[in-house]
This record gives C-alpha cells, sequence and structure tokens, in this order.
C-alpha cells in the first residue's frame, strides 16, 4: 500500500512539470480515431474477418500500448538519454537493420514494400525512422550548435539521413516526405546560411538523380507502375472512376456528401465496399462524410494545438536540443497531415500516408505516440528550466 501512496504522490508532484494540454489533445484524437476506425472498419471486418470489431479491438490495443509509452514517458524519462552516444549509435544501427530487413524480405501491401514480420507481428519500420531521425538531427546539432555555420559540420548529419532514407524512397515516398521536410525546419529553425541550405538541396537532388538513373538502368523506368497510376489517378481521377481512380473519386464524393454536419456516425456510406479499406489512409474521408465540416475543423484544432505548444516551447527553450526536437516533432506531425489530406481531397497525389493517430495502424499509432512523449518531455525540460531560471531572480 505505501508503494501505491508513494507512486501517486511522485505523479502528483511531478504533474506540475507536465503539459497537459498536449495531453488532452492526444487523447482526443486518439479517441476519435478509435470511433472512427470502428465506424469505417465494421463492415469490411464482418465481411473479411467474421466479425465487426476486429479492427476495433485490434486498434484498441495498440492505443493502450500507445497511452502506457506516453505516461511512462512524461513521468519515468529524461532526455538526456537521447544525448547519450551510445543510444543514438544504438537507435541508428537498429533502424538500419530494420529498414535492410524491410526492403530486402518485407512484405508487399498496396504496391508498396514496407512492411515485415517479426515473430508473427507485422510492423512498418518507416514509421520509427522519422522519431529516430529527429532525436538524431537533435543530438548532433546540439553537439555541434557552435560549428553550425560551417558547411562540413551542416551537411554531413543530412547526408547521412538522406542516405539512410534511401532505403525507403523506393517504396515509401510519403515517409520520405517527412524526412526531407524535418530536415529542411531544422534547417531554417536553426538559420543555418542559405549557401548551406543550397548546397544540401543540391545534395539531395544529385541523389535523387543518381537513384532514378539507377533504377532506369535495372527496370526501364523510374517510377513502378503503381506509382505511375498513381499520379495519372492525381491528374484524371474521373477517367476511370470504376478502376484506378476508384478510391480517390470515391474520397471526393464522401467528403461532399458530409456537408457541415455530416450523416451522422455510422450512417456514411462511402464506407460500404466504395472504399476498400477506409480504415487507413482514407480515415479522414469517413470523418467528412460522417462528422461534417465541424468534425474535420474539430480534428484540425486538436492538431494546431500539439503543433503550435511544439513551437511555442521550441521558442522557449535555452537547450538546441528541445528546440530541434519540438520542430522536429511539429513538423512531423503537420507534414504527414497535410500529405495525408492532400493526397485524399485531391491537392497533392496519394502516397498511402496514414493520419496521425486517427488511422487504423500500430506503427503509426506507436510511432506518434513516441514523438508526443518527447514533446512533453521536452515542454518538462522547459518548464524546469524556467522555474530554476525564475528562483536565481
Amino acid at each position: 500500500m505505501n508503494h501505491i501512496k508513494n507512486f501517486i504522490n511522485y505523479v502528483k508532484s511531478y504533474s506540475k512539470y507536465v503539459d497537459f494540454l498536449i495531453i488532452i489533445a492526444y487523447i482526443a484524437l486518439s479517441m476519435i480515431g478509435l470511433v472512427m476506425v470502428y465506424s469505417a472498419s465494421m463492415v469490411p471486418a464482418e465481411m473479411n474477418q467474421g466479425s465487426s470489431t476486429y479492427f476495433y479491438y485490434r486498434h484498441l490495443a495498440f492505443i493502450i500500448l500507445g497511452f502506457a509509452i506516453v505516461f511512462f514517458m512524461t513521468y519515468f524519462m529524461s532526455g538526456n538519454l537521447f544525448k547519450m552516444k551510445g543510444v543514438q549509435i544504438l537507435m541508428i544501427v537498429t533502424i538500419i537493420i530494420l529498414l535492410l530487413a524491410t526492403a530486402i524480405f518485407g512484405t508487399e501491401i498496396n504496391g508498396q514494400r514496407n512492411w515485415i514480420r517479426i515473430g508473427g507481428f507485422g510492423f512498418q519500420s518507416s514509421e520509427f525512422f522519422k522519431v529516430i531521425a529527429i532525436l538524431y538531427l537533435a543530438y548532433i546539432y546540439s553537439r555541434r550548435e557552435k560549428r553550425l555555420g560551417s558547411e562540413d559540420t551542416s551537411v554531413v548529419p543530412v547526408a547521412f539521413i538522406l542516405a539512410i532514407s534511401g532505403l525507403v524512397i523506393l517504396n515509401d515516398m510519403g515517409t520520405w516526405m517527412v524526412i526531407a521536410a524535418i530536415i529542411l525546419s531544422t534547417f531554417l529553425y536553426l538559420r543555418l546560411p542559405l549557401k548551406i541550405i543550397f548546397r544540401a538541396g543540391l545534395f539531395v537532388l544529385a541523389a535523387i538523380g543518381i537513384g532514378a538513373g539507377f533504377l532506369y538502368l535495372i527496370n526501364g523506368q523510374v517510377l513502378s507502375n503503381y506509382q505511375m497510376a498513381r499520379i495519372d489517378t492525381f491528374l484524371h481521377p474521373f477517367n476511370d472512376p470504376a478502376g484506378t481512380g476508384y478510391q480517390l473519386t470515391n474520397s471526393l464524393i464522401a467528403i461532399s456528401h458530409g456537408g457541415l454536419t455530416g450523416t451522422g456516425i455510422g450512417n456514411g456510406i462511402i464506407k460500404l465496399g466504395y472504399l476498400p479499406e477506409p480504415h487507413t489512409d482514407f480515415i479522414m474521408a469517413v470523418i467528412a462524410e460522417e462528422l461534417g465540416l465541424l468534425g474535420v475543423l474539430l480534428v484540425v484544432v486538436l492538431y494546431l494545438v500539439i503543433i503550435i505548444k511544439a513551437m511555442s516551447y521550441a521558442r522557449r527553450s535555452t537547450d538546441t536540443f528541445y528546440q530541434i526536437v519540438c520542430v522536429g516533432v511539429a513538423m512531423y506531425i503537420t507534414m504527414q497531415v497535410f500529405i495525408n489530406v492532400g493526397g485524399i481531397s485531391k491537392i497533392i497525389p496519394l502516397t498511402g500516408v496514414p493520419l496521425p493517430l486517427l488511422s487504423y495502424g500500430g506503427s503509426s499509432f506507436l510511432s506518434v505516440s513516441i514523438a508526443i512523449g518527447l514533446l512533453i518531455i521536452a515542454a518538462k525540460h522547459v518548464k524546469q528550466a524556467e522555474i530554476v531560471e525564475k528562483n536565481k531572480r
């Protein structure tokens, strides 16, 4: 009993450093996602799995695990752990091994080879690469902040991350776009000289050119037939509404059908066989139809709470490591939301990127949960530093 009391007292005393608004937004998005995953998946789950709650309970299990991770990171982890060289090496080596294993032995789903199974458990290693990229950039640039103006110390970490991302770019363009956005936002936030940003951009273009040439020599084409079909669907979605344009056209119909207030939870029709997997990448189309514009705006506001909070703590922090972590998490969520929503609404081509905390999928949910945990750790550090500074006055 004493151990329980001590634990409760510890949590209470430590809670003054925790930003609960971030946690509330995180939990709210997760609960909305759980409800909408059930609504979107109950028909295909009944038809294909024999139980309308199949995806619901699986997603609920990942949410519970994600909540446990965030709670543990909030109260029992320090950012100093990720500043240790050994931890950084372990993370980088592990993700390289996983990405290589995925590229060689991975399972191809929907035209993308980004799934790997270990011990009967399938996951996407590329999802966790986003978080590791943030931590690596924060670690390197915080250690070299006095030499940030020099080209060698600024471009090399970027080249390293881009080299690793070459393992996923061929099959997961969406992840590569998120990584590129995290790198660019880090450069801009640190106010690196334009010549360094320009040269890093040239390096990226050269790497893409070399990769494209290599693919052309091997396959006779740069993009796969699946990727070409997605681009053609983006340009002409209604040319083949029953074929390649099937998902996008039905997604647009669902969005327009929802109107201001939606048809009501469970009352949408686009999920009834018109979208093959409405509970994954097209979950926002279901939200737009069943919750309407107001539901979409609620989701956007909850995302904005997390993003604005992240940028606020980046501005308030005096530690470069936590600044980059906050900026990286903000860009991770911002870019992934843009790519997903932009894809289903025909702003950009579809890339198969899940909507953070809302789409069904354990890898994506756990990756974003870890990112939220890192943001909360950074926020704790900022608050603690501000209290110490206030007491000195």
